[in-house]
This record gives C-alpha cells, sequence and structure tokens, in this order.
C-alpha cells in the first residue's frame, strides 16, 4: 500500500544549462534510481507552481523523483511578463525541455533512469514536442489542462504514453484535447474530471489530477529488462 505521507525529501537547487543559458530548478529525489518526471510549466508560471508542485508530492509518495525548474532565465520572465513575447514560443520552451532532459540524463551522481513529463497549460505543448524529439528516452507524457494543439505535427511522433487530463467544464481546452487526441499514434489516453474548470480549483479536483498522473507513470516509467 502506498503511504499516505510523503518521503522526508529536501529539493536540491540546481542549475541547468541550456544555449547557453542557465535555468534554475530543484531537483527531489526519493531514491538516486527513482524514475523521474520533469514539469513544463504554463505560460506566466514558474518552478514554484503551487498546483505543480502539489502533483509532486503525489509523485514521490509514489516512488518518482521530480524536476521543477524555469523555462525562462529571470531576464526573460521579465520580458514575457511585459510582452508576453516567449511564452507561446513552443519551439524554444520544448527545446529547454531536451536540454533539462539530457542534463539530467548525464547527471553524474545517479545512472540514468525513466524519464516522464508533466505539461501544464502551454507547456503540455512543450513537453509533447520535445517528446517527439527524443523519441524513447521519455516513457510516458501527462498533461494537465494543456493545450496540446500548440504542438501541431509533433503530435504524430510522439511515441511516450500519453495521458491527457481536462476538466470537463474546461470546454474550449476540451474541444482542442479532443482534436489533438485524434493525431496521437501511440499510447494515449483522455480523462475528464467532472465538474472541473481550468485550473481544477474546484475541491478534490486537483487531487485526482495528481492521483491520475502518479497511476499513469508508474505504469508506464519502465526500466529496461537486464
Amino acid at each position: 500500500m502506498t503511504s499516505t505521507h510523503p518521503p522526508d525529501l529536501a529539493a536540491r537547487a540546481v542549475q541547468i544549462p541550456a544555449g547557453g543559458e542557465l535555468l534554475h530548478g530543484d531537483l527531489e529525489l526519493p531514491a538516486q534510481d527513482a524514475p523521474l518526471v520533469l514539469f513544463a510549466h504554463g505560460s506566466g508560471s514558474s518552478r514554484h507552481s503551487s498546483r505543480n508542485r502539489m502533483v509532486a508530492q503525489r509523485l514521490h509518495r509514489a516512488g518518482i523523483g521530480t524536476l521543477l525548474f524555469d523555462l525562462l532565465t529571470e531576464r526573460e520572465a521579465l520580458v514575457d511578463a511585459r510582452t508576453r513575447k516567449y511564452r507561446f514560443d513552443i519551439d524554444l520552451l520544448a527545446q529547454r525541455m531536451v536540454d533539462a532532459s539530457a542534463w539530467a540524463a548525464a547527471r553524474e551522481d545517479a545512472d540514468p533512469v525513466p524519464q516522464g513529463f508533466f505539461g501544464a497549460s502551454t507547456g503540455s505543448a512543450a513537453a509533447l514536442v520535445a517528446a517527439a524529439r527524443l523519441g524513447a528516452r521519455v516513457q510516458a507524457v501527462v498533461s494537465r489542462g494543456g493545450r496540446p494543439d500548440l504542438a501541431g505535427g509533433a503530435l504524430t511522433l510522439v511515441t511516450a504514453a500519453t495521458l491527457l487530463i481536462v476538466g470537463g467544464q474546461d470546454h474550449g481546452v476540451l474541444a482542442l484535447n479532443e482534436q489533438a487526441f485524434e493525431h496521437l499514434h501511440g499510447v494515449g489516453q483522455l480523462v475528464l474530471v467532472p465538474g472541473a474548470t481550468h485550473l481544477f480549483e474546484e475541491p478534490g479536483a486537483l487531487e485526482q489530477v495528481a492521483d491520475l498522473a502518479a497511476q499513469w507513470f508508474a505504469s508506464h516509467l519502465m526500466r529496461p529488462a537486464r
């Protein structure tokens, strides 16, 4: 039975090299060989997202490590707050996911472990595009209230098992997810959280998202047979 209490984890602050920039992140591992999920936050958010951190805590209880990091530098975030220059630059954000995945795979303090991506809002598109680029390195993707439609033609190239979670009352985003789901060729599932709106602020809604994500990653992040 899974414990109802998260393990006593200390977040390790890390810096991730990405195209000549350094991105700030928080790495938390229940064990050195734990599978690892990288988070792609939505537009206007950061690694401090309370919703993503709640999901991360649930993953820790399932024995899964997490890397929450800023997709933008501090300078880029300030520019984006004024102009929205970067939040829909899916190509840039996806490359940051690719760079973070490479950094995580090459960490000197641990052997490579199975990786998954968790994306929220526009971050879901970045996660899916990055997963398409990385192929077998990324075994599973979970999207929360995401915009997978922004991934465009990359959707047909995603080989990772993909779970799209949408609020039952998030009608516009639901339609976009339904359309995007038709373009996924691998293992996939579209799940509605009844009564939930875009931010899953209703009582118990985010907990359902976290449970669904933990179950999906636990089922699909597999070590190769030795």
